[in-house]
């Protein structure tokens, strides 16, 4: 369940193909269109609908440059989900910036309410919105909190590729958009991150401040204009050495023509497993909102608020013991639990985010698994549970019952 997708044969060739030619730097190919990383950023934001987008190492590089290309400063304040991974509020740290947890609601989502009051009391002058797992929260509303505040407002799309508010990819609502390709999204390089936008401001200093040096940005095909360059080509714009391996580009680029198809295939699946997990009275999977077409490789439920943790530590152990890694997201060791982010002042304030995510469960849902896998997993799942429930006495189905 932990595997990812594998790199099409396609992909691979062309990797090969440019490692022997020894040509793996995004600005050693022949302009414009020989440049593999160009294409792929040409190939990506067709596919969302972006204007601009500069392919980088790693979404997490993204989301720092895109708060530096918006003009971030240090100790700027922004806003940002208190549930969402460890790599968000770090990009904010490394733009020198203080981030302002923001509650989560059942549903995984920022919560908007939250938002408006820390909008209007904070002086955040940026607020990161991510999109956790896929999960999307009203944009229409994210955008009208954040321009009354005069904050600029940018997705974190890493888990969003290829779903859609109101039949548009998300990365719209904002000023700049940050996905991922690191291995459990929806492209897989290992590692691997974009920054999209439709404002040529933020592209051209994005593209410079990712690498672009000597008038390089000739070289990329989704960049603006030369002359949009032309108040930022006086030395003072850092090179932060933050550019796409042209061997990444290679095994992503085939990836995107397969997304829709991918992503209808996910949700078919992720529908006959939430189904499943609905028929148990201790498992509530939350609907998203109704503007939202999903991407379904991932389900997410909420236990019991009132589980002991010894209780749900016996479900997670019943779950792993026979072959099925299942995470909670508020566990002591896990990388989304706001409480290990000591990197940063401490959320406050966020009691009820903590409440819900230590009892959100995740389970990844691979293409690489056949239904009936699928199945046996979803089987797994709820006898664990029910075994954890039969030993704490809580009235759980007996599994020899099922």
């Amino acid at each position: 369940l932990k595997a990812p997708d594998p790199i099409p044969e396609a992909g691979r060739a062309r990797a090969l193909e440019l490692m022997e030619t020894g040509r793996l730097y995004r600005y050693c190919a022949p302009p414009p269109g020989g440049c593999e990383v160009s294409l792929l950023e040409r190939d990506l934001a067709a596919y969302t609908g972006h204007e601009y987008c500069v392919a980088l190492n790693s979404c997490g590089a993204a989301i720092f440059l895109a708060l530096w290309s918006a003009r971030a400063r240090p100790g700027d304040r922004v806003l940002s989900n208190v549930f969402t991974f460890a790599a968000v509020p770090s990009a904010i740290v490394h733009a020198g910036c203080e981030p302002e947890y923001v509650e989560c609601t059942p549903e995984y989502t920022m919560c908007m309410d939250d938002l408006a009051r820390k909008a209007a009391s904070s002086g955040a002058r940026f607020c990161i919105l991510s999109h956790m797992r896929g999960k999307v929260a009203d944009l229409d509303r994210a955008r009208e909190i954040c321009d009354a505040h005069g904050i600029v407002l940018i997705e974190d799309c890493a888990h969003s590729l290829g779903v859609l508010w109101k039949g548009e990819h998300t990365g719209h609502a904002g000023a700049a958009a940050c996905f991922s390709s690191q291995s459990y999204k929806m492209l897989n390089s290992g590692e691997g991150g974009f920054l999209c936008t439709n404002d040529p401001d933020i592209a051209a200093r994005a593209v410079l401040a990712a690498g672009a040096y000597e008038r390089l940005f000739d070289r990329h095909l989704q960049a603006p204009a030369p002359e949009d360059f032309a108040n930022h080509t006086d030395g003072h714009v850092p090179n932060f050495s933050l550019r796409m391996h042209a061997v990444t580009a290679a095994m992503l680029r085939p990836q995107i023509g397969t997304l829709e198809a991918r992503v209808a295939e996910y949700n078919r699946r992720y529908r006959r497993v939430v189904a499943r997990l609905r028929e148990h009275p201790s498992v509530l999977v939350p609907d998203q909102l109704p503007d939202v077409r999903i991407c379904g490789d991932s389900v997410q439920f909420n236990l019991p608020g009132s589980l002991a943790p010894e209780t749900l530590a016996a479900f997670v152990a019943g779950c792993k013991v026979r072959g099925v890694p299942m995470e909670i997201f508020g566990a002591a060791d896990n990388a989304r639990n706001f409480q290990n982010w000591k990197f940063a002042a401490a959320a406050e304030g966020c009691e009820r985010s903590l409440q819900i995510i230590q009892y959100a469960a995740d389970l990844r849902l691979p293409l690489t698994f056949e239904q009936a896998d699928l199945d046996t997993a979803v089987d797994v799942v709820l006898f664990a549970l029910d075994q954890a429930l039969e030993e704490e006495g809580a009235g759980g189905v007996a599994p020899s019952a099922r």
